[in-house]
């Protein structure tokens, strides 16, 4: 099978595989929401998993990534990446378990130390299991990977509703995730044999580190921005804005997940392949951006300008006080989705400085400017703060990075300019449609469709992309040295 045909292959059963999962786990919060748990415990919740997203980004120091990027046969160096993996995240376990009280403390809830200490138990599963999930990346294996998610879907669901429902509270999230990952684990297992067979070869574990932990630095950078926010209203606000401020951020991480998440299980395997031809690099990420960008435009859209209805509808009148953040959370997530996809770019094709660099300005600039706007505007003034600096900072930053590896911002224009004309006018079409109805529940539904009508012929043309033959990167020579041997490069 050709490298296009795996790619596409790939992206229809992950984009199946995240849809389904999605759609679970929304049904699952819909539940919970409305009805056992609050926005307290919503609040103790996002606490402990700004700690484990934090502890993930770094957990196995990037360098089961190497799986993926180097050319070499995977069982020579895999050991010593499990080795290095278990190693590392067994220790910042260990930290974050002594820290923990202090951590929840800083966080604004002193009462999440259990939660922290029984969530993050998921840091150490996810580096036992980086192997054989890494391998399925490679082999663009996503039928394996479909059937893993739903395995950890269901255990995570069912346990977390089970004990919820029992009265306890936050903790039915942190063990209901815990038993979900040791299901997950116990099936990598199975679907990659041999794969949790832990080695060590101090010349490949050297190399390993070398290549992983600049990734492992930009990936903590992106964990940072992406959880700064929950850490400045936690700890400023409490956790009840917290609970409402996290509830808003997931209902605008639905298109995140849905779309990025699928994307990004091929894109940076895929990125890699071409990462030797310029040329190759460009078409690829053009494609990928312009076919991401016509997906995650009407949804982010809608939730922007129907924000009020929508968590109505779906989660009840007590929820209201996260319609007002959601606006603007709704059109960070788009800016999201063109990031996530750009870092795979530049990770595969070597610009790892460049990452850095780019997240490094990002995180300077958006701490300030939250601080400011949740002692101004409360969880609001959060909201758009990260808005305005991932537009006029971030967005800038990626294009100087994108354009040193070959990729030029005429790249990215032509890819989001149909979508973001079609978003211009579902935007102004949905909120009138909206007002002219009365801001009825029935309204909502009819602006949503008379929206969707006038974008699909917008963006239809754009369904070439899918159909045209992607550049093909002329053979290349053998991957870049990397140290195989004590002295030898």
């Amino acid at each position: 099978m050709t490298l296009g045909a795996k790619v596409r292959s790939g992206a229809r059963l992950s984009l199946l595989n995240t849809v389904v999962i999605r759609i679970g786990n929304f049904a699952a919060g819909v539940v919970l929401a409305r009805g056992v748990l609050g926005p307290r415990e919503w609040g103790l919740y996002a606490t402990g998993m700004v700690a484990l997203g934090v502890l993930l980004s770094a957990n196995e120091m990037g360098v089961s990534l190497a799986i993926v990027r180097w050319d070499r046969d995977v069982r020579e160096f895999a050991p010593t990446v499990l080795t290095l993996s278990v190693l590392s995240s067994s220790a910042l376990y260990a930290a974050l378990y002594v820290a923990a009280p202090t951590t929840a403390r800083l966080l604004g809830s002193p009462d999440a130390t259990s939660v922290l200490r029984v969530l993050c138990l998921s840091v150490v599963i996810d580096g036992i299991a980086c192997v054989p999930n890494q391998i399925i990346a490679r082999e663009f294996r996503q039928g394996a990977r479909m059937a893993l998610d739903l395995l950890n879907f269901l255990v995570t669901t069912g346990t977390t509703l089970v004990l919820a429902y029992s009265g306890h509270g936050a903790m039915s999230f942190a063990w209901g995730a815990l038993a979900g990952n040791l299901c997950a684990l116990a099936g990598c297992a199975i679907l990659v044999p041999g794969s949790l067979r832990p080695g060590w070869r101090a010349a490949e574990a050297r190399a390993l580190v070398a290549f992983g932990l600049p990734l492992a630095g930009a990936s903590l950078l992106v964990l940072a921005m992406l959880n700064v926010d929950s850490m400045v209203t936690g700890a400023l606000l409490g956790p009840v804005a917290l609970g409402f401020y996290q509830l808003a951020f997931n209902v605008s991480s639905w298109p995140v997940r849905s779309i990025s998440e699928a994307a990004r299980r091929i894109s940076f395997a895929g990125f890699s392949r071409v990462a030797a031809s310029p040329e190759a690099l460009a078409d690829a990420f053009g494609r990928g951006l312009g076919l991401l960008m016509a997906a995650a435009v009407p949804p982010c859209v809608l939730l922007a300008t129907l924000a009020v209805p929508a968590l109505d509808t779906i989660y009840g009148p007590r929820w209201a006080p996260a319609a007002g953040v959601l606006r603007y959370l709704a059109l960070l997530g788009l800016l999201r989705i063109a990031y996530e996809l750009a870092y795979d770019c530049l990770a595969a094709a070597g610009r790892r400085s460049s990452l850095i660099s780019t997240q490094g300005l990002w995180l300077a600039a958006l701490v300030p400017v939250l601080l400011l706007g949740a002692d101004r505007w409360g969880i609001a003034g959060v909201g758009a703060g990260h808005l305005v600096v991932a537009a006029a900072v971030a967005a800038p930053a990626f294009l100087w990075a994108l354009r040193r590896s070959g990729i030029g911002a005429a790249v990215v224009v032509r890819a989001c300019t149909r979508p973001f004309i079609g978003g211009a006018v579902m935007a102004t079409l949905s909120y009138a449609v909206f007002r002219w109805t009365g801001e009825t529940r029935w309204g909502m539904f009819v602006a949503a469709a008379v929206a969707l009508a006038a974008y699909v012929p917008m963006v239809l043309p754009m369904r070439h992309l899918l159909r045209t033959p992607p550049v093909v990167p002329a053979p290349r020579a053998e991957e870049e040295p990397v140290l195989v041997k004590d002295g030898e490069r």
